[in-house]
């Protein structure tokens, strides 16, 4: 098994980008499933060829599919690696946050109870004025 390693800044930006857009998640999505030509990708939208081109470059650009030429097809697939560092990423980003729930969790618990006030309350109007008086 090979370890992986941390991704750069620049890297984290490009996966973030690439998956912000809900066209490039099902590309990814339909990729995971099987190795598909560019072209057989953009029969399932509706846009244009150009269009998808440019969605399956900015998710090549961060290194989440692969794309290779077969004849005149370029065919592209999803790199389990690259999608095996960006999960291993937000898991840290969950336990990160897990963890801060937790001290969080463990302040509450420490802080004691506000003391409640046995007295209750009345009304504190002052009697000796008059309504003519103010």
């Amino acid at each position: 098994m090979v370890a992986q390693r941390e991704l750069s800044e620049a890297e984290v930006d490009r996966v973030f980008h690439a998956l912000a857009t809900s066209t490039r998640r099902d590309i990814l999505r339909r990729t995971i499933e099987r190795e598909q030509s560019v072209s057989t990708l953009a029969s399932e939208y509706e846009m244009s060829f150009a269009a998808v081109q440019k969605h399956v470059a900015v998710l090549e650009a961060a290194n989440l599919i692969v794309k290779r030429a077969e004849g005149r097809e370029r065919l592209v697939r999803a790199n389990p690696e690259m999608i095996a560092r960006a999960r291993a990423l937000l898991a840290r980003y969950e336990e990160l946050w897990r963890s801060r729930i937790a001290r969080l969790d463990d302040l509450l618990a420490e802080t004691p109870a506000p003391a409640s006030d046995t007295t209750t309350s009345t009304d504190t109007t002052d009697d000796s004025r008059t309504e003519e008086g103010d």
